[in-house]
């Protein structure tokens, strides 16, 4: 099939946005439009209607595995010519340049890229260095703040000088952070190394102080595209539009009614505002869904209408009706987790349909355990999506650690990862020595290790110039030899095979085989024709910038399980979107502004255009949380959806009670009664300027209280159960709660 033939076969706001190449462009996507093929066959018309050197493309995708697929769709099209353009991930692209300029930076071309457990080491022994509490400042959250104020591009130095930033830390009790954030920075320097976040900031510091380098990027790459552009965060934003400055062909899609990574820096004000940077730009709206039933469309398109930062749009399609929406209630989260259960297996076995034509979907990990208890029962087999990837098995992370090392004698958690594995006699205390003995003479770890003897006593010393000698021969075999011959020649000199095989326990064999599979992957990276680098260095920087959407390559017959995050992209015939609780799904964490609510609210839409044929949602009565079992009550999610598309699944129609009716009509619809003690239309409660919890130790019931999400309320009772003691309160706006007085926070009013 030809080019001409692709165009024949396009709706109209397809064909537009193929067509128009010139200038700047912007494609709101809705959910099933057809978007892939789309921006496919638009840079296949590029080079070949156009006659564009497709060395002169940049397009950017947010995980391997999209980039790859486009490549060869665009290959079975116009042929090798494909693999020319610049496709990839803004990591993965931006790193490739790095490679190159590196060296404008202070950094040299073989720099590591440390993934998070890697930067969550180095955090680990910052602040221990820096004799600070590991409770107060723990990896993950240090580490979150940090990567929050790189994608902000907010250095250390800037950070530590920013009386608002450190009252936020003071404020949080963490005043630190700025001080851990720049020893931070210094040892990634130092190790030769950049952490994700690195790869961005790095490439707009890159092209802020060297504008002979960001001319160089501008004139080769004439045009511009941004997949998943509601995704991008001000980093990404910034460098695509520093590249396009020149030639002004800037083209983004996107959907701003799937943006729901903000608690990841992205920013939903980039597509929102794009109009305002692009005041000639031209936008199309693809607005036919070819995914989805007309009922889950519809049911879609009435939960994000009620978002109001949003670019209109109507979702529409010309597939069936289908079925409506399956609502399931259910007594508690385990008895959710059979009725799902038992669904999928009457659907499969009625229907005669593959495991894998079912996904689960939750708000938080968490939730998968009532779902895989009863999934093991019924003999479904399941995988999760999210879970421990293959490679941040410690097998895997010890034998990629001595990669590293030999790459880059700078990598100081490769070298801490290996340094006494398998076993060579040198224990922590030497360790600490040499890393201290770098710090304070300020030179580079691995002088340390070739000059072991005047740092180290006797017999450490000779074990360490043990090691420096094996990694000196091993980088000599990377030199000379591909990644597989120098990669096998490591596993087994290194003495980490043997290890391995003389476990015979089962999990030994299996870290043996993971081991085994990790030296297939690299055989493949290296027969592969289109990798023209086959060095073990390229073979690093490969996997170090997969996504967990790359790695996952189990094509079994399995239901999948997963957060509704994990499964943007995706679509699947049957879809179940469990939990549809208030404080679940809307999160508690997120109710404390219209635009938290609204996040969650387009995660809902997310969850519901995942389905292609039938889509189910349930909730349970109780659930346990935190450790207690507690009392649940429906999404507002739910009420939000037009009734005419719900209806309850009749084998629990018995079981149900007050929210729900059968509505009157032929197909027994089913909408929701809204109870009458809740005033589903109130908006979210902003708390008072002064808002601070009181102590509740003395609160009566006739006292006025705020809380901040249900606003203000007079409290209508107080019961103690053991320890325990709750408050009956009734809310202006919200109706009646009970509240656990140990976990609420109210302010007394009077």
């Amino acid at each position: 099939m030809t080019i001409m033939d692709y165009l024949a076969n396009l709706n109209p706001p397809q064909k537009a946005a193929v067509e128009r190449t010139e200038g700047p462009v912007m494609i709101i996507a809705g959910a099933g439009s057809g978007k892939t093929r789309v921006l496919t066959i638009r840079i296949a018309h590029l080079i070949h209607a156009r006659q564009v050197d497709p060395f002169q493309i940049l397009s950017l995708t947010f995980t391997n595995k999209a980039a790859n697929e486009m490549k060869q769709r665009i290959e079975r099209l116009i042929g090798l010519e494909a693999r020319n353009t610049w496709m990839g991930t803004f990591h993965s692209v931006f790193a490739k340049i790095l490679r190159v300029e590196a060296h404008k930076l202070g950094y040299p071309g073989n720099f590591t890229i440390y993934d998070a457990d890697d930067s969550k080491s180095l955090i680990r022994s910052i602040v221990k260095e820096m004799r600070l509490d590991d409770k107060v400042y723990k990896a993950n959250t240090v580490l979150s703040r940090i990567s929050g104020a790189k994608n902000r591009l907010i250095s250390w130095e800037t950070y530590i000088n920013d009386p608002f930033i450190l009252a936020d830390d003071e404020a949080a009790m963490k005043p630190k952070v700025g001080e851990i954030y720049k020893n931070y920075q210094k040892r990634l320097f130092r190790s030769s190394a950049m952490d994700f976040d690195d790869l961005l900031f790095n490439t707009n510091v890159l092209f802020r102080d060297h504008p002979d380098v960001l001319n160089k990027y501008q004139q080769r790459f004439r045009y511009v595209m941004v997949d998943e552009f509601q995704d991008t965060n001000l980093s990404q934003y910034l460098i695509t539009k520093k590249l396009a400055a020149v030639h002004q062909n800037i083209c983004v899609v996107g959907d701003d009614a799937q943006s729901i990574y903000a608690f990841r820096g992205a920013d939903i004000q980039n597509i929102l505002n794009f109009e305002k940077d692009y005041p000639d730009l031209f936008v199309v709206k693809l607005e036919q869904n070819y995914r989805s039933t007309k009922n889950i469309v519809e049911t879609a398109n009435s939960i994000i209408a009620k978002n109001k930062s949003q670019l209109k749009k109507n979702v529409w399609t010309q597939n069936e009706n289908g079925d409506l929406i399956e609502l399931m209630k259910a007594s508690s989260d385990n008895e959710e987790g059979r009725m799902v259960a038992t669904t999928i297996f009457e659907e499969k076995n009625n229907k005669k349909l593959n495991n894998s034509d079912f996904a689960i979907l939750y708000r938080t990990n968490s939730q998968s355990r009532s779902m895989e208890e009863a999934l093991r029962k019924l003999g479904i087999a399941y995988r999760i999506i999210g879970g421990l990837s293959f490679y941040q098995r410690r097998e895997i992370k010890d034998l990629m650690g001595y990669f590293r090392y030999v790459v880059n004698q700078e990598d100081e958690e490769a070298f801490k990862r290996i340094i006494n594995y398998p076993k060579r006699g040198i224990g922590n205390t030497s360790v600490e020595k040499m890393m201290v003995a770098a710090y304070e003479h300020d030179i580079p770890l691995w002088e340390v290790i070739t000059n072991s003897k005047s740092f180290l006593p006797g017999r450490a010393a000779n074990a360490v110039e043990d090691f420096c000698t094996t990694i000196r021969s091993f980088k000599i075999e990377t030199e000379r030899k591909d990644a597989f011959e120098a990669a096998t020649s490591i596993a087994k000199q290194s003495g980490l095979l043997r290890e391995l095989y003389e476990d015979k326990t089962i999990e030994g064999l299996n870290r043996y085989e993971n081991v085994q599979e990790l030296l297939n992957a690299i055989k493949e990276y290296v027969d592969n024709p289109e990798n023209e680098d086959k060095s073990l260095g390229a073979f690093l920087q490969e996997i170090a910038l997969l996504t967990d959407e790359d790695q996952n390559k189990d094509n079994q017959d399995t239901v999948t399980l997963m957060t509704i995050h994990s499964s943007k992209g995706l679509e699947f015939k049957y879809v179940f979107v469990v939990g549809m609780e208030e404080d679940l799904f809307p999160s508690q964490m997120m109710m404390q502004s219209r635009e938290d609510l609204e996040e969650e609210r387009r995660l809902f839409y997310v969850a519901s255009t995942r389905a292609m044929d039938k889509l189910y949602l349930s909730y349970a009565l109780t659930r346990y949380r935190y450790g207690r079992l507690l009392n649940c009550e429906p999404s507002r999610f739910l009420e939000e959806i037009d009734p005419s598309f719900i209806k309850v699944n009749k084998k629990l129609s018995s079981q149900l009670s007050g929210s729900f009716r059968e509505s009157e009509g032929s197909r027994g619809f089913v909408g929701i009664k809204k109870p009458a003690v809740r005033n589903t239309t109130a908006r979210v409660h902003s708390p008072s300027p002064d808002f601070k919890p009181s102590n509740t130790n003395h609160l009566a019931a006739g006292n006025k209280v705020e809380h901040p999400k249900f606003g203000f309320g007079k409290v209508t009772s107080i019961e103690t159960e053991g320890v325990n003691r709750k408050a009956h309160i009734h809310f202006d706006h919200f109706g009646d709660k009970t509240l656990l007085l140990s976990f609420a926070k109210l302010r007394i009013v009077d």
